[in-house]
């Protein structure tokens, strides 16, 4: 597809369900993570300091019944970089979406795909692509039930098998 909708726009037209799956030990950096690599830490208390137009578009999703999930198979001992997501991903529960972590050494003997994606509603997949670095270089909408319904059926099993982020403790 030439014209691949913003992630808001996608949200926005979710009727029963999202889901996320991230692999990557590391992305590329932002200004966030690195204040947060010099001591910077969020004033949970001063929710405008912290919640971003994103926070509010998982909230608005989860408020007119869409069930959010994000799950993270992450390398352990984690990377500086999980250990900062794992830190700032409060904000994103509190916006409403349901996070777990699988450690990698856990997936042995999964079939996990490839590439990190958004599912929505069980019929449209965005794909995403990064550089070997995490720096990010494009992505893909798919509509083809058999991706889709491979790429569902993994993230259900990796859902399962996964800690969710309350109880995960970073090592």
């Amino acid at each position: 597809m030439s014209s691949i909708p913003e992630f808001g726009e996608l949200l926005a037209g979710a009727e029963r369900s999202a889901v996320h799956l991230e692999m990557r030990d590391s992305y590329f950096s932002n200004p966030r993570f690195e204040a947060w690599k010099q001591g910077h830490r969020a004033d949970w208390d001063d929710r405008p300091s912290w919640w971003r137009s994103f926070h509010q578009q998982i909230a608005d999703a989860v408020e007119r019944g869409v069930r959010i999930r994000r799950a993270r198979i992450i390398s352990e001992p984690v990377s500086e970089y999980i250990r900062w997501e794992h830190y700032v991903t409060r904000a994103n529960v509190e916006a409403g979406e349901l996070v777990r972590w699988l450690p990698r050494h856990r997936t042995a003997d999964l079939l996990v795909p490839g590439c990190d994606f958004w599912i929505f509603d069980d019929r449209l997949i965005r794909v995403h692509h990064f550089s070997g670095d995490g720096d990010w270089e494009s992505k893909e909408l798919r509509e083809d039930p058999s991706i889709v319904q491979m790429s569902s059926a993994a993230f259900e099993t990796i859902w399962e098998r996964a800690t969710p982020h309350d109880e995960y403790e970073v090592k």
